[in-house]
């Protein structure tokens, strides 16, 4: 697990090189997650904010008098949360005519709300007194949103400006050994980086970092592969960049074993001596050839992991594990794109990082649970829009089998700017789900100016220095237009702009083509009807803001055309914020493929009929019409098979050839009974029925898995809906559903996918309950520490209650 703390044994037996050694204290990576103290401040109320502006904190080091910075403050009064933490999940949302507090879901946040803006944290620690006081400690941050500045036993560390990127902070000289240490952090969040919720608070992981002052820098070992035509072998190019902390010169030796996917070691390199200066670096590299390699692929994603260790003499001082992958990408201009000489069209997504009832704080799980949905609808490629991702998603891309389009927060050549994508390259580029690089998009202001040509120039320069085996794009939401970014990225990002595609092929034909953004069509779970007083649209695939185009407009467009790359559907997953073309009351988006718990739309079923090569056949709407009896109901179905036939209650309404890439309509008029499709695949036949269901009698759960691990970090999501006394799920339900849970573990957010909804994610009054939308809504839960079971009950007003019994196991070391 990624929380087992990362360690050796103090002293251990290692055989390399045919000799023995012993390693030194051992590098250590400690999660602390858990049990920081929260507390709101003020943005512009020092009163309010625990004196912060008008108290001395900067004069002097560490002279913070009167501050919630100084070790010894009093925090008992404070909120007790484990992290990630996101804390503007929990404020209820305000009808603001302001467009960026509309964008960001109608949540008080941001420069209109001082009050709910500013965010402190304090975590109390101790290093062990028989720890070795010599090593170097270094506090790593995934995320903070954002501009948060950090305090160590009243020390100040620094100040980090974007809520994407991951930071780092070397506190040896602060901590204490023996006693209790103090970190301090302060989030501002009162300026916003995007126009989509964001959330507010330290909403990814926080490391510890123990290890010897001679070592490898924060990611600074890279592996990638150059593999030969017919890929019968590869040549591994090993990057390894040392320092030395030390207050004298250091020599030592540093080499590298590789490991095969099934743990062998397989090579290593020979032992290349170093001798550094105090604080100096340098980078060593070497190269080894691997016959008959192992290759990542989208269906078998195996990955290698090379060990790298630096040694003094017989002592092991150093040892850094990186996971990477094997597999050969290239990008044709006139074929697309190939992966280990197969060649694939981009079936993608972009996404938000939210999910629903947690906001941005995903637990892990979570981010493989949407992988996983995202693959059963037959996505092969994730855009990470439009900010460095979390850690853990490129962790499931890796090991599910998910291409990546990773992306950094702005097109920006400022020394600001060029820091984060520098920070995103070197912890990604390891990863190889990460195919492409995309240095950012829609900039409208210069994207087609020379100053969008030199910027772009200056950041492409950048990546390669840092990786030359990935190319890179730009999300570009221009048409037929080749200045500017566009004359010089490599690959050429088209977002939307279907009409121009053709005729900038045209003028570029040298230029490989990806679609970066395509479709935004805009529908509602289970809504059949336009509702503009509760701001539902119909879940059809026909409604899309004038910028955009329907899902099998844009991949018809797309398959039809070999030097198209594919693209990236926006989005996988409805978000908080941008409730196109809605306002008020509507909270959330309608791009979602899924909606924000994940439940599919129809839309869904129109990919995954053309993504996949299953036997899909959906039918849309229901079939609980009472009351428009003998009215035409417009019945849409999606499938991939040849012809399908329809029928109500035995009787046909003909048989239709399903065009490729498209779907079939029916006009049936509404009798309550059986609406079945029968569809003739290949000579195979397979039918889908669905029914008028009768009234809600029963609650049914359904689990994402049925163990937990007891490790405080594990989740699993509980899928609800309602049955009829026949057992068929009742599509139109809406009950109130209250749900209570013992023993260890923990509910942690519930939801529904209503765009419109404004109960909270979170506990209400000691209660945690949702109402269903359309027949479904949904709870996560958060594991707690010990070997036992865990009981969760479902419950409304005249329905049958549910139970789910959960088994939840500690995993030995």
């Amino acid at each position: 697990m990624i929380y087992k703390k990362l360690t050796y044994f103090l002293i251990i037996l290692v055989l390399f090189s045919n000799n023995a050694f012993i390693f030194a204290q051992p590098r250590e990576k400690i999660n602390i997650d858990n049990d920081w103290k929260f507390h709101l401040g003020h943005a512009t109320n020092p009163e309010k904010d625990f004196q912060f502006g008008i108290s001395r904190i900067f004069a002097k080091t560490a002279e913070n008098y009167g501050t919630c910075i100084v070790p010894t403050f009093n925090d008992s009064a404070w909120e007790i949360v484990n992290l990630p933490h996101d804390w503007v999940i929990t404020l209820p949302f305000d009808n603001s005519p302001n467009g960026d507090v509309k964008s960001h879901g109608y949540k008080p946040i941001g420069g209109f709300y001082p009050q709910n803006s500013i965010g402190w944290y304090r975590k109390k620690f101790t290093l062990d007194v028989k720890s070795d006081t010599t090593r170097h400690v270094v506090i790593t941050f995934d995320g903070v949103f954002r501009n948060s500045q950090v305090w160590v036993n009243n020390f100040y560390c620094g100040t980090h400006f974007s809520g994407y990127t991951g930071f780092s902070y070397d506190i040896t000289d602060f901590v204490h050994y023996g006693r209790e240490n103090v970190i301090v952090v302060r989030v501002d969040a009162s300026q916003h980086e995007g126009w989509f919720y964001e959330g507010a608070g330290i909403y990814r992981h926080v490391w510890l970092n123990l290890f010897d002052n001679l070592h490898f820098t924060e990611n600074g070992v890279f592996v990638y592969s150059n593999l030969n035509d017919d890929f019968s072998q590869t040549t591994l190019t090993i990057q390894a960049e040392v320092e030395n902390t030390y207050n004298k010169l250091q020599n030592a030796t540093v080499a590298t074993s590789i490991y095969n996917p099934e743990g062998k070691q397989i090579s290593q390199t020979e032992e290349k001596p170093l001798q550094l200066k105090p604080n100096e670096k340098s980078l060593f590299e070497k190269k080894i050839i691997i016959n008959q390699p192992d290759l990542w692929n989208l269906d078998l994603p195996k990955r290698y992991k090379a060990v790298s260790i630096i040694k003094s003499g017989n002592k092991i001082i150093d040892k850094v594990e990186t996971r990477f992958g094997i597999r050969d990408i290239r990008v044709d201009k006139d074929k697309g794109l190939y992966l280990n000489g197969k060649n694939i069209k981009i079936q993608g997504v972009c996404c938000h990082q939210d999910h629903a009832g947690v906001g941005s704080a995903l637990p892990d799980y979570l981010q493989y649970y949407r992988v996983g949905l995202l693959k059963d609808m037959g996505v092969n490629a994730y855009r990470t829009s439009h900010n460095p991702p979390t850690p853990e998603l490129l962790e499931a891309c890796d090991s599910l089998g998910m291409l990546v389009l990773d992306e950094t927060r702005l097109l920006n050549s400022s020394a600001e700017y060029m820091s984060q994508l520098k920070s995103l390259v070197h912890r990604d580029r390891n990863h190889p789900s990460v195919f492409m690089w995309s240095i950012g998009n829609e900039e409208e202001v210069f994207q087609t100016k020379i100053e969008g040509e030199k910027i772009a120039a200056s950041m492409i320069r950048m990546v390669q220095s840092l990786d030359p085996s990935r190319t890179i794009t730009y999300a570009a939401n221009v048409g037929n237009v080749i200045s500017g970014v566009n004359k010089v990225i490599p690959v050429r990002g088209f977002n939307y702009n279907l009409y121009g595609i053709d005729d900038y092929r045209k003028s570029r034909p040298d230029q490989p083509i990806l679609g970066s953004e395509m479709a935004s069509t805009v529908t509602t779970r289970g809504i059949y009807t336009k509702d503009t007083v509760n701001c539902y649209l119909t879940d059809f695939d026909e409604n899309y803001p004038p910028w955009a185009s329907t899902a099998e407009s844009w991949w018809k467009m797309a398959a039809e055309r070999d030097w198209f790359m594919g693209g990236f559907a926006w989005t996988g997953f409805d978000y908080r914020g941008e409730p196109t073309p809605y306002s008020w009351p509507n909270i959330n988006s309608h791009f979602g493929i899924m909606d924000m718990c994940g439940f599919p739309k129809n839309v869904y079923y129109y990919y995954q009929s053309w993504w996949t090569d299953k036997d899909v056949l959906n039918i849309a709407p229901h079939w609980n019409w009472q009351g428009k009896e003998g009215e035409k109901i417009k019945v849409w179905v999606n499938s991939n098979a040849q012809t399908v036939e329809m029928f109500l209650n035995g009787k046909s309404y003909g048989k239709k050839e399903m065009p490729r890439n498209g779907h079939l309509n029916w006009e049936i008029p509404y009798n309550a009974g059986k609406l079945k499709a029968v569809a003739y695949k290949n000579g195979r036949k397979f039918e889908k029925t669905i029914e008028t269901t009768e009234e809600c009698y029963q609650i049914a759960l359904s689990p994402s898995k049925s163990i937990l691990t007891a490790d405080g970090k594990d989740a699993i999501v509980v899928n609800v809906s309602v049955k009829d006394k026949k057992g068929r799920e009742v599509p139109d339900a809406d009950q109130l559903i209250y749900f209570s849970l013992s023993g260890n573990a923990k509910i942690i957010g519930v939801g529904n996918g209503d765009p419109s909804c404004h109960q909270s994610d979170k506990c209400t009054n000691g209660n945690w309950q949702r109402s269903l939308f359309n027949g479904k809504c949904q709870l996560i839960i958060q594991s707690g520490n010990s070997d036992e079971l865990v009981s969760l009950r479902a419950s409304s007003v005249r329905l049958k209650p549910a139970d789910l019994i959960i088994k939840q196991y500690k995993i030995s070391d």
